[in-house]
């Protein structure tokens, strides 16, 4: 088993890997919130390498414009933390590598930094396929601290990286 992740967590990234590999595509993370914690876990699989194409942390505003081109008119607009950011970071993330398939993740995790329109446990994501529309997603995990956030949203953006590499 892992030093860092659980056995769970491994298996279901594993599979992900085997079918990534099947599919013959290869996967980039934009992450926020969540701060590298999806491509560590994808990356402690070994030979993920064949199908990891690379990881973005972008934790501040800067980062997201820097590294993916996420439009300051955008983050200015709606947040960080939006379902427009985060299309923007599945869209950067793909014009940046040479992915195949993408989530990006960018949330409030807590245990401060929440408001009334954007509560700790509030996590947006989207999931990119080259050559296909962006998905968002919304979801609320609620205040159940920091690292079940962040655990919440690990599951949730392997879920969603399934659905892209299944297709459905």
């Amino acid at each position: 088993m892992s030093a860092f992740f659980d056995a769970p967590l491994i298996a279901r990234a594993a599979a992900l890997l085997d079918l990534a590999r099947a599919a013959g595509l290869k996967i980039a993370t934009a992450e926020s919130c969540t701060g590298g914690l999806l491509a560590a876990l994808l990356t402690e699989i070994p030979g993920s390498s064949a199908v990891v194409e690379r990881g973005f942390v972008v934790y501040s505003n800067e980062a997201k414009q820097d590294m993916l081109g996420v439009p300051g008119g955008t983050l200015a607009a709606h947040g960080a933390v939006s379902a427009q950011t985060a299309a923007a970071l599945a869209q950067g993330a793909l014009a940046h590598s040479r992915a195949d398939v993408c989530v990006s993740i960018t949330g409030v995790a807590g245990p401060g930094g929440g408001s009334p329109d954007k509560p700790v446990g509030l996590v947006h994501f989207a999931s990119a396929r080259r050559g296909e529309e962006v998905r968002p997603l919304e979801m609320r995990f609620g205040d159940i601290g920091r690292a079940q956030v962040r655990r919440r949203a690990l599951e949730t953006a392997l879920d969603l990286l399934e659905a892209r590499i299944a297709q459905r």
